[in-house]
């Protein structure tokens, strides 16, 4: 098997490979290593590399095999960790200046489950300062481009993730997600990205790490999950790093409600408000009716009656963000934060705002749970467009009507606010050749009927794969 070619390999097959010992760990890694020098020159997906490190990981996978030993089921598969995500003894710097040259001295839990499985941490990923804004762009590192058009955004604030598995670079990657950030850049880069519900996969230090400001923010919102370009490497990855663990309080048990069988599918194009490119209408709208065929259910039109939730989404990141340590930080350091992290700081956000945000919160809860008394599964377009030229990402009028600055991404919030599982899987293409993302959102605890769902959907509609060429006449060549 030509080494070039591995990382074209889903991490299941990869992992089958080094296991049948058909190839080794060790050239896996050296063949994400020369992916990684042929693309991301381009591309900016990665901002840390521990080649050395992970090569010594790989050396030892195979010797363990060699000697019969037994070895976890990613041994040797490289993977890729988002920057907002501790990795021990390798730079995390949560893409800003004040923390340029932060190592921390333990992984996040999610990390240190993949390792325990013997996958190999081959870099960290570019995110936004903090993981704060709709594209991965910070004062420390180049700014992510996507894959499928390097003009094109990836998204945020998974965006190194997602354009590294997009590019073929690596087969899995870590991104976190507290109001669309895996599902976004995934659903851009025509990726699989799966937020699960919230406390499924415990959070520690990550954002969670109080000794850290800014690092200790989103604690309500913030989820961890994988992106893969396959639905089983994401149940893989997942199984691997749900479960409890005592360092989150939040976290859940191992134990999930037995899948019930999927009847009854609400889509809803818009929420009923939200603008949308009339190409991701039409793509979203005759993927959903594939999955209800493929399922043999009927798909209605439906949507919760929650309206547009964010004014309550930004209320309740403010009141989530470690504003006191921030300023002090700021202010010792003399160091300013970006435009995104500097805009939820300055404002003079007061206790009525946060009372009604929160408030408004269990509503949409309430809403959420009658909703899914009704229908088993909730399908929306991922994003309102399919990728936008980098530095488009807040356009000020999408299809015909003014929209705020979250106007490409009015589906995803929704399922951070009521912790509910949901995933982007790639639905097809626009006619300029642009993924477009489908969102699956289950209810209270249903990861594995969204999965499940995300898993029909994907045999009964492939998505053709990016070749990723050097040249840009061949930047949107695909092979099914």
């Amino acid at each position: 098997m030509a080494t070039q070619n591995l990382m074209q390999l889903s991490a299941t097959d990869l992992a089958a490979c080094i296991a049948r010992r058909e190839v080794s760990a060790e050239e896996a890694v050296s063949s994400a290593l020369s992916a990684i020098a042929a693309h991301d020159g381009d591309i900016h997906a990665f901002v840390t590399l521990g080649a050395s490190d992970a090569l010594k990981a790989a050396v030892d996978v195979d010797v363990r095999l060699r000697h019969g030993e037994r070895v976890g089921p990613l041994a040797g598969v490289p993977v890729a960790i988002k920057d907002l995500l501790s990795t021990e003894g390798m730079r995390t710097t949560f893409g800003s200046r004040h923390y340029s040259g932060h190592v921390p001295d333990r992984d996040d839990i999610a990390v240190e489950r993949l390792r325990a499985a013997d996958a190999i941490v081959i870099g960290k990923t570019n995110t936004s300062e903090f993981g704060y804004g709709a594209v991965s762009r910070n004062a420390l590192f180049p700014t992510t481009r996507n894959p499928w058009d390097t003009a094109l955004s990836p998204g945020g604030s998974s965006a190194g993730s997602a354009a590294a598995v997009a590019a073929s670079m690596v087969p899995l990657a870590l991104g976190s997600d507290g109001g669309g950030s895996i599902r976004v850049p995934a659903a851009f880069t025509g990726v699989v990205g799966f937020k699960p519900s919230w406390g499924r996969i415990p959070v520690y230090p990550g954002c969670r790490d109080p000794d850290m400001p800014g690092a200790s923010s989103w604690e309500s919102l913030e989820h961890v999950g994988p992106l893969a370009r396959s639905v089983a490497d994401i149940r893989i990855a997942y199984e691997l790093m749900r479960g409890p663990d005592a360092r989150d309080r939040h976290s859940l048990p191992q134990e999930e409600p037995r899948p019930k069988p999927i009847r009854r599918i609400a889509f809803s194009p818009d929420l009923g408000f939200a603008a949308v490119e009339a190409d991701v209408a039409t793509v979203a709208q005759r993927a959903a009716l594939a999955l209800a065929e493929a399922l043999g259910v009927p798909l209605q039109i439906a949507g919760p009656p929650v309206g547009d939730i964010q004014a309550t989404f930004e209320a309740l990141v403010a009141l989530d963000t470690d504003r006191h340590g921030l300023l002090a930080l700021r202010e010792k350091s003399g160091i300013d934060f970006g435009p995104e992290l500097t805009s939820v700081l300055d404002r003079q956000w007061t206790g009525d705002e946060f009372t009604a945000a929160i408030f408004s919160r269990k509503r949409i809860v309430n809403s959420l749970a009658r909703f899914f008394e009704d229908f088993d599964l909730f399908v929306t377009p991922a994003t309102a467009a399919a990728a936008p030229l980098l530095g488009s990402e807040t356009p000020p009028v999408l299809a015909g009507r003014a929209v705020g600055p979250a106007g490409l991404t009015p589906f995803s919030a929704l399922a951070n606010l009521a912790g509910l599982p949901a995933i982007s899987v790639p639905a097809g293409l626009t006619a300029d050749g642009r993924p477009v993302g489908l969102q699956f959102v289950g209810g209270h605890l249903a990861d594995d009927l969204v999965l499940a769902a995300a898993a029909a959907f994907e045999a009964a509609f492939p998505f053709p794969r990016l070749l990723l060429d050097k040249s840009k006449s061949d930047r949107h060549s695909l092979a099914g």
